[in-house]
């Protein structure tokens, strides 16, 4: 399926070269000519509506929708169960009259009969016990006709009692309930620890592209969602501690002084504080008596994307804080208060809140501020992995100090992509994932003082080797699921991709658009063609065919040294393209006195279906070594064909 997948690829792709035609008397093989991307006729309607640019700017008339969420959920851990009420205000902000709404009620996804792209523990999913819309009660629903509320998959569609107008709003109110699963994905529980996540009705993102966005959740890929603000009471036993997206707004209600003191030392100090400790939890001083045997935690957040939360009465808590750099733009510093909550045992653990100053501090410097009041570390169920959500993290299995520090900076990266910059991981999990892998190994490289990120190209190109690709322009849930081609689209050949863009567009240059495309596109959501936009105007060209080639296909690369000649006191080489991914060819030539001459083949030459281009190298004499992209640029699928040496010279590459 994989092999009929690129085959077709290539063909629904390419300009045919000279020296043959399609009646099969070819001399020699034709090559694949990229042509250019092509918007989808949602993006040209919403530039000629002006909310987007061919310039990557958000137009003048962009708009996202925006809600007012107030929910209130109690967590029994003997019975499992979460028991959830609330209100949501929604306002349109859209030009478009809406006769319903679609919501997300994601605990459909363990319902018996979902469709779903891994097996779960099967629960009785989203248990909708009451909603009302304007006032009027939607379901139970005891009407004749069309019920108002309509459920597909993890889809809930709702027929409002009256159209909502561009400008206005409408309250809804729900009452549901559901079994938390155990190991999730993503969210459940394990016996000891509840992480809390896609447990309320959510909101589905009406767009200015789209409209309404409507696909179930399958588990392989993740979320798009809109912004909105949160105020959520949290319910749970005395002597459970709670990190969870948003400010906790009653420290008094539900934290002793003592840890409240040491709260406040930390965030003042910058110091790594134990504000509960191993000691607090068996003296039963970790929280405050509470009334009637529970806790009500609140907390507050605006203009987040989702609400999340870890509880457990195992949990110790480590506070700091971290530099962020001038967010509010006042020219002074800001701060931002660091979370790790965990497991004694998981003695690794004891660095979670160093780990995630680090994480902060570094991308706050590497893209812009980051803006929240904390960013928090949760020791969460085995099932999460590393999984992100507004402020908060949920890191599971026990991890060594190397593979821990990782998991929190890759997951800490996301609060920029997507959590700020809001892009759809549903349809295109490269365009949080790829940009948050490539942020990481830029992480990693300053805080283990080693330079480069070479070894991005890895994961990719071991992959690439076997043949085993996927394109990258492909829904997230419509990847095989029994392969890893849905990770290594989004996480290391995303990577890889502006890895290479970086290389061929300069470095200042590509890290002046990467940095402008993201801060832009912050509280927003960006489609592919809003982040390739920015990078054809930031580099001032058309760079078509290298957006076809990499996100389209999958083509690779594979650029050879095909010979070395004397040509009088020269020498000529021939640079081969033997892969379908057009770039230019970076050739390095080092002579006995150890200069080096930097010659190109430009993509121009691929570009017109060449398939072999000459250079000519004078006082070859001199000449002691030739390699193709020497600084490692590319992902080049054959490293051992790019180098010529004359001490080991056979007329081919050495």
């Amino acid at each position: 399926m994989t092999k009929r997948i690129v085959q077709l690829s290539v063909i629904g792709a390419l300009a045919l070269t000279s020296g043959g035609d399609l009646t099969g008397q070819q001399t020699t093989p034709a090559r694949p000519r990229p042509y250019p991307v092509f918007e989808t006729p949602g993006f040209a309607h919403a530039v000629a509506a002006g909310t987007r640019t061919r310039t990557g700017q958000p137009g003048p008339n962009y708009w996202t929708q925006y809600a007012r969420y107030r929910l209130q959920a109690t967590l029994d851990p003997t019975t499992k169960r979460l028991t959830g009420q609330g209100t949501v205000v929604y306002l349109n902000r859209s030009p478009d009259t809406l006769s319903s709404l679609t919501f997300n009620f994601y605990q459909d996804l363990f319902a018996p009969g979902a469709i779903r792209n891994e097996p779960v523990n099967v629960t009785k999913g989203f248990e909708l016990s009451r909603l009302t819309a304007a006032g009027q009660v939607l379901y139970p629903f005891t009407g004749d006709g069309q019920p108002p509320v309509r459920r597909f998959g993890t889809l809930a569609g709702v027929a409002l009692p009256q159209p909502l107008l561009p400008g206005d709003s409408v309250a809804l109110e729900f009452e549901w309930a559901f079994e938390v699963p155990e190991q999730g994905p993503r969210m459940g529980h394990d016996g000891e620890v509840f992480y809390i996540a896609y447990w309320y009705p959510q909101l589905a993102v009406y767009d200015d592209v789209n409209g309404w966005v409507q696909y179930p959740h399958e588990s392989q890929s993740e979320f798009y969602m809109d912004y909105a603000d949160y105020d959520v009471a949290i319910t749970v036993p005395v002597g459970w501690l709670v990190g969870a997206t948003g400010a906790l707004v009653n420290l008094e209600e539900v934290l002793p002084r003592a840890a409240r003191d040491r709260l406040s030392r930390a965030r003042h100090t910058g110091d790594v504080v134990h504000v509960v400790t191993a000691a607090d939890r068996a003296a039963g001083q970790a929280t405050t008596v509470g009334r009637g045997g529970t806790l009500t935690w609140r907390f507050r957040a605006t203009n987040v994307r989702d609400f999340a939360f870890g509880t457990s009465d195992r949990y110790v808590w480590d506070a700091t804080s971290a530099g962020v750099g001038d967010y509010s733009g006042d020219g002074k510093a800001d701060t931002a208060a660091i979370y790790a909550f965990y497991r004694p045992a998981r003695d690794t653990w004891q660095q979670g809140a160093r780990d995630t100053k680090f994480a902060v501090e570094f991308l706050s410097r590497f893209l812009w501020p980051y803006p929240y009041p904390h960013m928090t570390a949760v020791d969460g169920i085995n099932s999460c992995g590393g999984m992100e959500y507004p402020m908060i993290t949920c890191i599971g299995e026990p991890r060594d100090s190397t593979d821990l520090f990782f998991t929190v900076l890759h997951e800490t990266g996301h609060m920029w992509f997507p959590m700020m910059v809001g892009s759809n991981e549903q349809a295109h999990g490269w365009q949080d994932e790829g940009l948050t892998t490539y942020n990481t190994a830029q992480g990693q490289a300053e805080f283990y003082h080693r330079p480069g990120d070479a070894s991005l190209f890895a994961g990719y190109l071991r992959f690439a080797r076997r043949g085993d690709e996927v394109e990258l322009m492909r829904h997230g849930e419509e990847y095989p699921v029994l392969s890893a081609a849905y990770g290594v689209a989004s996480y290391s050949k995303m990577a890889s991709i502006l890895r290479m863009l970086r290389g061929l567009i300069g470095e200042e240059t590509f890290t002046r658009a990467y940095r402008e495309y993201g801060r832009r596109w912050v509280n927003k959501h960006p489609t592919p063609y809003d982040l390739w936009n920015s990078f054809n105007v930031a580099a001032g060209q058309d760079l078509s065919w290298f957006w076809r080639t990499w996100f389209y296909e999958t083509w690779t690369l594979d650029q050879a040294i095909a010979s070395v000649t004397p040509a009088g006191d020269a020498l000529e080489v021939v640079v081969e393209d033997r892969g379908l991914a057009p770039m230019p060819a970076r050739v390095a030539v080092t002579r006995a006195d150890g200069t080096v001459d930097r010659l190109e083949v430009p993509v121009e030459v691929w570009l017109g279906g060449a398939r072999r281009h000459t250079l000519r190298v004078p006082n070859g004499a001199t000449v002691t070594r030739i390699e193709i992209d020497p600084d490692g640029q590319f992902a080049d699928v054959d490293r051992d064909n790019q180098r010529w040496s004359r001490d080991t010279d056979t007329g081919g590459p050495e």
